[in-house]
């Protein structure tokens, strides 16, 4: 039996979240565990990738998030929070955008290099998703992660493309099953 996907979206202006197709209802889900949450970080400043030559250790160096990319990473864990939904481990890219999201979002964070970038070194994608099959794979049931990272990983273990801000679901085979867009 396949699952559909569900689809959560903010309703603009109002703070509040409303389902636009639910199945299974995904607080359930998230508790049942055996899950990440994997989320592109907030919505950055206009661009694609990074400057030439910034540094992960110098944030001024990176596309880092916009005022309205903080505003929704705090929109995302009061959605967490309003849901008692606490997840067992928060990891992020070093990326400071993904870190900034983490932090704002929840108030914490791991460096996972697995969860890095790969726009501009993509002869490390293949190693990086093969850590994140093992890592998605060793998931424990009751409990769910959630990764902050990039569209490109997102990508590669999915074959979808995430908005900012978006996050899917996948569970310990990498299976997408819900989407949670943001906005």
């Amino acid at each position: 039996m396949k699952r559909r996907l569900a689809l959560l979206t903010l309703a603009s202006g109002s703070g509040s979240f409303a389902w636009a197709q639910s199945t299974p209802e995904l607080p359930g889900l998230l508790r049942a565990g055996r899950c990440v949450v994997m989320l592109r970080h907030a919505q950055t400043e206009p661009g694609i990738g990074d400057p030439p030559n910034f540094r992960l250790d110098q944030c001024s160096s990176q596309r880092n998030l916009s005022a309205d990319g903080k505003a929704q990473a705090r929109r995302i864990g009061q959605w967490f929070a309003a849901r008692s939904l606490t997840p067992r481990a928060v990891y992020s890219s070093a990326w400071c955008r993904c870190r900034d999201t983490a932090e704002l979002a929840f108030g914490g964070h791991s460096v996972l290099p697995a969860l890095g970038s790969t726009f501009d070194g993509r002869a490390n994608q293949p190693g990086q998703t093969s850590t994140l099959r093992a890592l998605l794979a060793a998931l424990p049931p009751g409990q769910f992660d959630v990764w902050v990272t990039h569209q490109v990983n997102m990508t590669a273990l999915t074959g979808e493309t995430p908005a900012m801000g978006e996050a899917f679901v996948l569970d310990a085979k990498a299976t997408l099953l819900a989407r949670m867009p943001f906005a």
